[in-house]
């Protein structure tokens, strides 16, 4: 008990240092812009790495997309002053409502919070929204550690494992046992850096849709194949990204992903949990799971599983993007294997979801398709 209590210990230490730090980033920021208007008379600026997936590169050996130079300077002037205004407003709501004060707040409620900051108060969320994401890349500390929370929900677990939480207002060790949650599941929080693990699987399965997650949930599959689920529900959100790397590493897992076979699921939905996204250069390092493996569904298993008349046509949507990520992506580009396989869905001209195995009996999924993929382990990287 001595050791858990330091072990929680020193994590607050870590969170406390992280938090002093960004305050006075922040702070050093305001006074640098004061001193560039009261004392120098100068036009201040403030400068942020452009987030797009043409300023980002995949490395190979870190296992994920990484920003490059390409540099956007907001520089006070007649045109940008209520911009501007926003970023130190928004600079200061941080530090002295949020870190200051360890408090919380959603992307939602800083909207509605700006309409007490005047002339510089925010007109619609996308505004707030994207400015937050500029002073997370300014600050370069992610917007969790900062005190935001995200809107959407951050997946849901179970299996083999017990997560060790806390109690955020008297700090009291919460245990949640994944397996024992009956026919439900966890929910993964906003913010999952204070969590540690208990845990006697082999494997994280990481599953796009929640129907099939619910159907492995109800069958306690994670008993028979020893692995932890977890639920995406699409593009996985930030907190299900860093918590499948916090757990992977902390327990030396290997993680699988499985998702539909369609350029969104591979490009989208894979690819930004494996090395992250443009978006997100500045933090994929942490918000990236690059010892992630493809499982399934791939084009391969239309002719090897008989599942043609289970196929839907490509739209010209899956074409632009299956085109798109061979042109552009660097992720794609690196990985031949990737290649072929989007090459290989373009020819035939389909595209199939996890659901369509069902052909073959409801639970052959289960019964047949992963134990035999996990069994032959040739994954796409």
């Amino acid at each position: 008990m001595a050791k858990k209590k330091k072990a929680t210990a020193r994590k607050k230490a870590v969170s406390d240092a992280e938090k002093e730090k960004a305050s006075r980033l922040i702070e050093s920021i305001g006074e640098r812009v004061y001193t560039e208007i009261v004392k120098k008379h100068r036009k201040p600026n403030l400068k942020f790495p452009i987030r797009s997936l043409s300023n980002v590169k995949y490395n190979p050996r870190k296992g994920h997309f990484e920003i490059l130079g390409k540099i956007s300077t907001r520089t006070l002037s007649y045109n940008t002053v209520k911009t501007f205004a926003q970023s130190m407003r928004l600079l200061a709501t941080t530090k002295n409502d949020l870190l200051d004060k360890n408090d919380i707040a959603g992307k939602r409620e800083i909207y509605y919070n700006s309409k007490s900051w005047g002339e510089c108060r925010f007109d619609h969320q996308p505004e707030s929204d994207s400015l937050l994401d500029d002073m997370e890349a300014l600050v370069g500390v992610n917007r969790e550690q900062l005190g935001y929370i995200p809107e959407e929900r951050g997946g849901d677990v179970a299996g083999s494992l017990v997560v060790i939480d806390r109690n955020p207002v008297s700090g009291e060790e919460v245990q949640i046992n994944c397996a024992k949650l009956g026919s439900g599941a966890w929910s993964i929080p906003s913010r999952v850096e204070h969590l540690r693990f208990e845990c006697k699987a082999k494997f994280i399965l990481v599953v796009e849709t929640s129907s099939l997650f619910q159907r492995l949930v109800h069958h306690q599959y994670y008993d028979t194949a020893s692995c932890v689920l977890i639920s995406m529900s699409g593009v996985p959100t930030r907190a299900c990204r860093r918590f499948v790397r916090r757990l992977a590493d902390d327990q030396k897992l290997p993680v699988l992903v499985f998702t539909d076979g369609d350029p969104y699921g591979y490009c989208n939905i894979y690819r930004t949990l494996k090395v992250g996204s443009g978006q997100a250069a500045h933090i994929n390092q942490f918000f990236c799971v690059p010892q992630a493996q493809f499982l399934g569904v791939t084009p391969g298993d239309i002719d090897q599983y008989n599942l043609h008349d289970a196929t839907h046509p490509l739209e010209a949507a899956d074409i632009k993007r299956a085109n798109d990520a061979l042109k552009n992506d660097p992720f794609i580009k690196h990985h031949k294997e990737w290649q072929q396989a989007l090459k290989d869905m373009l020819k035939m001209g389909v595209r199939i979801e996890q659901q369509a195995f069902a052909k073959h009996g409801l639970n052959y999924v289960l019964e047949t398709y992963l134990p035999e993929k996990l069994k032959k382990k040739k994954f796409l990287p």
